[in-house]
């Protein structure tokens, strides 16, 4: 007789297939978690047991500070012209993207640390494209046979007869076919590549490029498989912003790293089901360096800044008081500038910031987050002066009326938990990645999701292909809703903030809230996804396809 082991998250997933979420939960064994807000002095639910690490790992406030200087990716260079059907007559641009390890020190004092990136660094080469200028990128698995990251191969999409490396590439936030798009089951091996098109049909915007792999992104990002993508348009060149050399992508996220310099990925106490609902590390990096420094010049800069973290948000400040201007957020620039004190950024989430270093002459500034620093700015005078002003108004945003909605779908966010409250999974709307397609929304018609958080954490969620806009959040009963499944509002609708009045293609859903979002569909007829942008959610089922519908 052949004994069959299963991981409680397996036993789980089975149980609720067959007998569905509600009568899973009157048996006792899993429990959708109340909604906590992360305030002081509240703890969150139970989580799984992290297992000690097996490597002494650094502790960055020992290492000298702004020894580094910050790199800056280069600019990705087309390397010849192809043609495409979409194009009949026409040769478009044409990108090599390879995919490779690679060795490089995260900070002077450590030994180089290997990772993935594209074209051997990480981030990879920033990606330029100008509006209504199509072009082709290849991208191109040329990685080793194994991973150096512990998989769970007990999340769907990552069985053990799955190829242990895989990936497909998604830009974040471009409006693409859905053949282009990086669709999670679309992964390719080593020694395979995907060619994709890219119309470029959009407003100029900071947009970035990362792995997708099914069950595996996580771990694809955490080696460092991820890049800049920055789209312009005549409309905000015109501007006078900083451009240039003074025009600076910096791509943010968090890393445990061993002595020996290797990354270290935090996994749970069962070697069956490693799989860990957050992964937050101590060393914050900043385009793949601790602490860097970077020489500019007393004139405006512009900072892309990118939360590609898997699961830390940031609070970033400027150590001299000084406001950063925020002039765009996810899909493109504001109203007009809005100066702000402190910039949140949630996993996937942008914003460009207009920092002037005028008058600061020979002072070094921090960029800085939740009070740490991350970044020095070097002040040096060198002679150059920025002669534009600050625009008072930078773009004309019309409000979609919510009168215009065709629908309005009710979206759960939740979480399954064992007997013991430890997380298992995560879920939108109740239902497995691979159950049938619910949400399929008609080409050009526009819809309003609203988002009801369940669980007790804050959720970024991120739908592919389109941009929309946030109309309000408001507080709910929980009770109510697991009693009836209606929503019974508990306080008034709160509007969104200034720097959520633009364009979004991330939304952050807090818990016990309902946020509501208002999307124009355009773009071509396809499968895409929608998903929570913690990786570690993503990965293990809060992840959903959506089929957008041809026009009637």
């Amino acid at each position: 007789m052949t004994r069959v082991n299963l991981s409680r998250r397996q036993f789980l997933r089975g149980l609720i297939d067959v007998v569905g979420v509600a009568a899973a939960a009157d048996m006792g064994l899993l429990a959708w978690s109340a909604p906590i807000h992360h305030d002081a002095g509240v703890q969150r639910m139970a989580m799984p047991q992290l297992a000690a690490p097996n490597v002494p790992l650094v502790n960055p406030m020992t290492l000298a500070r702004f020894v580094d200087p910050l790199p800056i990716p280069p600019l990705a260079q087309p390397v010849g012209e192809r043609t495409h059907a979409a194009y009949p007559g026409r040769r478009l641009p044409y990108y090599r993207m390879e995919m490779r390890a690679f060795r490089t020190p995260l900070h002077r004092d450590l030994p180089p640390t290997p990772q993935w990136g594209y074209q051997g660094m990480s981030p990879g080469p920033t990606l330029q494209a100008q509006r209504g200028e199509p072009l082709l990128v290849e991208w191109i698995n040329a990685l080793p046979q194994e991973h150096f990251l512990p998989i769970d191969h007990s999340i769907h999409g990552a069985e053990r007869e799955k190829p242990a490396v895989r990936t497909v590439a998604h830009v974040h936030g471009a409006r693409v076919p859905a053949d282009s798009d990086g669709y999670p089951e679309d992964w390719f091996t080593p020694g395979h590549s995907a060619l994709y098109h890219y119309p470029n049909g959009q407003d100029a915007a900071t947009l970035w490029y990362h792995d997708h792999a099914m069950g595996i992104t996580r771990l694809n990002l955490y080696a460092g498989l991820f890049g800049a993508y920055v789209m312009r348009d005549p409309h905000e060149q015109a501007l006078g912003l900083p451009d240039g050399d003074c025009d600076l992508p910096l791509a943010l996220c968090d890393r445990l790293v061993g002595k020996d310099g290797k990354l270290y990925y935090p996994v749970s106490d069962d070697p069956e089901a490693p799989w860990v609902s957050e992964c937050n590390g101590n060393a914050i990096l900043c385009n793949g360096k601790l602490f860097p420094y970077l020489e500019v010049e007393p004139r405006r800069y512009r900072l892309r800044l990118m939360n590609v973290a898997n699961t830390r948000f940031f609070n970033l400040t400027l150590s001299n008081g000084q406001p950063l201007v925020q002039v765009a957020s996810d899909q493109g620039l504001l109203a007009a500038p809005l100066p702000r004190k402190q910039v949140t950024l949630y996993p996937a989430e942008r914003a460009d910031v207009v920092v002037d270093f005028a008058g600061l002459d020979g002072k070094d500034i921090e960029l800085r987050q939740q009070g740490d620093a991350i970044l020095q700015f070097r002040v040096r005078d060198r002679g150059r002066r920025d002669t534009a002003a600050m625009p008072t108004a930078l773009n004309t945003i019309e409000r979609t009326p919510p009168a215009t909605a065709v629908r309005d779908r009710v979206l759960t966010l939740g979480e399954m938990d064992d007997a013991g409250g430890r997380p298992t999974m995560m879920m939108l709307g109740g239902k497995h990645w691979s159950a049938p397609i619910t949400e399929d929304p008609r080409q050009d018609s526009v819809e309003i999701w609203s988002l009801v958080n369940l669980t007790g954490d804050v959720h970024p969620v991120h739908l592919h292909l389109v941009r929309f806009q946030v109309l309000e959040r408001r507080p709910f009963d929980l009770f109510a809703w697991n009693a009836t499944r209606t929503l019974k509002y508990t306080g008034p609708a709160q509007p969104p903030p200034p720097e959520e009045m633009g364009w979004k293609d991330t939304v952050r859903a807090d818990p016990g809230m309902v946020t509501r979002i208002i999307t124009r569909f355009e773009g071509e007829p396809g499968r895409y996804v929608w998903h929570c942008h913690l990786l570690e959610h993503e990965d293990n089922e809060m992840m959903r396809p959506f089929l957008l519908r041809a026009r009637a």
